[in-house]
């Protein structure tokens, strides 16, 4: 290729750089949507009866799949939304998983989760499904509104598939207003106080295990 025309398509290259450098430009630029995190409230749980250390397998959680993402779900006189530029960290049935755990790990109890793969023998399987996991405008779309938190735990005996326990678990927690940064605190506090009850319960059951 001659001198000429390697300067030539250089120019023409630069120059479509150029051209699409002003384009980009024109664009409005977008809000970031903030990220917010729920499920490091202290959990608080009713001390369980005395007696030796069990083993619990947790499979994984089911999640409303309206509010598993990383959208903040929302409702209103039966209509359905999601926050706008406001995003959970991770999605939300990921933080829900990490805040049972922390729970668990966190507690005195008698109750230990194991994980699939661990060596250790599971005593009981335990079951969770989150049934409303959202913002709930009970008083209008400009009222403050309540964070419904609403999970079903199911315990059998691992050994046998023997039910040990059916229970819902549900939580209402108000807002302080009506804005992202008050609604937030509201599931933090709704996670908190179901996983406190929930792993009560576990505790509680501990006796069927010889059963």
């Amino acid at each position: 290729m001659s001198p000429i025309r390697n300067i030539a398509r250089l120019t023409a290259v630069a120059a479509l750089a150029m051209g699409l450098s002003a384009c980009i430009s024109v664009f409005p630029k977008t809000k970031p949507a903030g990220l917010y995190r729920f499920g490091e409230a202290q959990v608080s749980a009713p001390k369980g009866p005395p007696g030796a250390m069990f083993s619990v397998l947790k499979t994984p959680s089911t999640f409303t799949r309206a509010a598993a993402g990383d959208r903040i779900l929302t409702s209103s006189q039966g209509q359905v939304a999601y926050i706008a530029d406001a995003r959970w960290v991770s999605s939300a049935s990921v933080l829900f998983e990490e805040a049972v755990a922390r729970a668990f790990e966190n507690d005195p109890g008698r109750a230990r989760l194991i994980g699939r793969g661990e060596v250790a023998k599971a005593d009981l399987a335990l079951r969770l499904e989150v049934r409303t996991f959202e913002t709930d405008y009970v008083n209008g779309p400009k009222a403050a509104p309540e964070v419904v938190v609403s999970v079903r735990g199911v315990l059998n005996r691992n050994t046998d598939r023997t039910l040990v326990g059916d229970k819902v678990f549900e939580a209402r927690v108000k807002a302080a207003d009506n804005r992202v940064s008050a609604i937030v605190p509201a599931y933090d506090k709704a996670v908190a106080q179901v996983l406190g009850e929930i792993v009560g319960w576990v505790n509680a059951a501990s006796p069927a295990v010889a059963g």
